[in-house]
């Protein structure tokens, strides 16, 4: 693992691209008959040093605009105050999670408003939760919209890998201490989406990410092969190496004995990483969402064999699901990643957010373990404590003085000998809407219990759109109590349940006083050994 030096890997999904060019050719794109794609966006050259690029950045017109749009929004009932939403109009893929001079830098697909093509946005944290808005990194030029990839950290600078549209897999680079100026290698394309003779190469230029091992710069370029029953199409990752970012030779596709992924995924926003004595491909299906497979990394074959995989959402990416990953090792043998999360309601101004960073390790040897990243207690203000006590069964518990749509809330249960146990959050005081969180003891494959958010009674409002219960399976011993972290944010609930897995949806309760908590336990008796609740902070303000 020494080898490796830093891997980020990134994320990218497929959003609808703009066909038309901007403006006219010029210089070398005349030559190539390209259009001229430069942004209408204004771009900026910072300094070298912290000190001066702290100055700049407080008369910085885009981020002067950036903070008037987040005051304007602010008090939208649907926009979260502690997960990441961008500063102005649409938000995709994160992209190219990392950690450089001491901060965690997100990038994202930004669509601003004087030129709505895929942008790189960029924020930075210090612990991160409390992000910090920067100006637009990568601009497009001479790619048509910069999609989805991934960055690199080595010593002395960071690399970003990225799908640029109509000309293919792009590299830029930084050193600064903020990362606010970048330079694409070439200039152009360095692994183009087309051969000089017009024909296409035997594997898919889009989402990359990028890693190193022994000197040499490895990248995987997402897609899919026709190897599937009847023909039908399957998940790819191809694996192209380089010496210098600039040349890059095709070498094959990269996983072997893949038994996780169905028939019909794809695997863009791929993120390759050491993960305990394993390695992690995260990746985004189109069809199926958020997945990963865990495996060994055979370096001789340059192939990674799959030992186990599994899933990041238990429904549709869309709507209210969670979409794709971005991530970055943590330093300590795990890594962290990031999702964006998809709509369920127009917002205006606005639509996704980012999920909390989780922190993903291993559990023994093929399980992946999930909690909450970054320094989120910071987070919390007022507290609420509920001592054990008895759930009666078949007898919703309202709990008095537990109430709110930003909270955290700490459970433990015991269910003894019940059907089910819920926890009921964003509940109006009759019940016309409530979300249920809940849990089938051992009721899935295999012995295994499942984890459910069931958002059928979320929300009156009409222009919701209905989703499916989110139901994930999770291990747990026959006397191992269910313990839930759930995070409330306006429009998002996440559930991290006994560091094993993490389930969340979008939701809009349409009812200001949708913000009750109560407990309830199916067919016997069981035990809430204790609950905490705190009234988060707004990161923002």
């Amino acid at each position: 693992m020494k080898k490796f030096r830093s891997l980020v890997l990134l994320s990218a999904t497929m959003a609808t691209a703009l066909t038309a060019g901007f403006g006219q050719q010029r210089g070398t794109l005349a030559q190539e008959k390209r259009p001229d794609f430069t942004s209408r966006v204004p771009a900026f050259t910072f300094a070298d040093t912290l000190a001066e690029q702290e100055a700049q950045l407080k008369t910085n017109p885009l981020l002067l605009r950036f903070a008037e749009s987040r005051k304007k929004m602010a008090d939208d009932p649907y926009r979260p105050i502690y997960h990441y939403v961008n500063p102005e109009g649409r938000l995709n893929d994160p992209n190219g999670l990392c950690f450089w001079q001491g901060r965690w830098h997100l990038f994202y697909q930004a669509y601003p408003p004087e030129d709505p093509r895929q942008h790189w946005g960029h924020a930075v944290s210090d612990d991160l939760i409390h992000w910090r808005d920067l100006p637009l990194a990568i601009y497009p030029n001479p790619e048509r919209c910069c999609y989805s990839g991934s960055t690199m950290v080595e010593d002395d600078r960071v690399i970003a890998m990225y799908h640029g549209t109509a000309v293919g897999n792009m590299v830029a680079v930084s050193s600064d201490p903020l990362l606010l100026n970048w330079k694409k290698v070439t200039g152009k394309a360095v692994v183009p989406s087309r051969n000089p003779d017009g024909s296409r190469p035997p594997y898919n230029v889009f989402d990359p990410c990028i890693w190193k091992a022994d000197g040499v710069y490895y990248s995987l370029s997402a897609g899919t092969l026709p190897d599937g029953p009847g023909g039908k199409r399957v998940r790819a990752n191809f694996l192209l190496r380089s010496k210098d970012l600039a040349k890059w030779e095709y070498l094959h596709p990269f996983v072997e004995n893949d038994r996780y992924s169905l028939v019909g995924d794809d695997g863009a926003c791929p993120y390759f990483w050491p993960i305990g004595e394993k390695h992690i491909l995260l990746h985004f299906s189109h069809m199926s969402g958020g997945k990963y497979l865990l495996g060994d990394y055979d370096k001789p074959r340059d192939k990674f064999v799959v030992t186990a995989g599994g899933d990041f959402n238990f429904g549709a990416a869309s709507p209210a699901g969670v979409h794709a990953p971005s991530a970055a090792p943590d330093g300590k043998g795990g890594v962290i990643a990031i999702f964006n999360m998809n709509p369920a309601k127009p917002t205006e101004g606005w639509n996704q957010i980012m999920t909390l960073p989780r922190r993903l390790t291993l559990i023994g040897k093929d399980q992946l373990a999930v909690v909450p990243a970054g320094d989120v207690e910071s987070l919390r203000g007022q507290h609420r404590h509920v001592d054990a006590t008895t759930l009666p069964a078949n007898k919703e518990i309202v709990l008095d003085g537990v109430r709110g749509n930003a909270m955290e809330i700490v459970a433990e249960i015991d269910p003894k000998g019940s059907q089910m146990v819920e926890l009921n959050v964003l509940r109006s005081p009759n019940k016309e809407e409530s979300t249920r969180i809940a849990l089938f003891k051992q009721r899935g494959y295999r012995g295994k219990s499942l984890i459910t958010i069931d958002t059928s009674y979320s929300s009156l409002l009409p222009d919701v759109r209905s989703r499916a219960p989110e139901t994930a399976p999770i291990a747990l011993g026959s006397d191992e109590p269910l313990k839930l972290r759930v995070f409330i944010d306006r429009s998002v609930v996440e559930v991290f349940v006994n560091g094993k897995q993490c389930v969340a949806v979008r939701v809009y309760p349409g009812r200001e006083d949708s913000v009750g908590v109560s407990l309830r336990a199916q067919g016997q008796d069981a035990v809430l050994k204790s609950l905490d609740a705190w009234q988060m902070k707004d990161i923002y303000r």
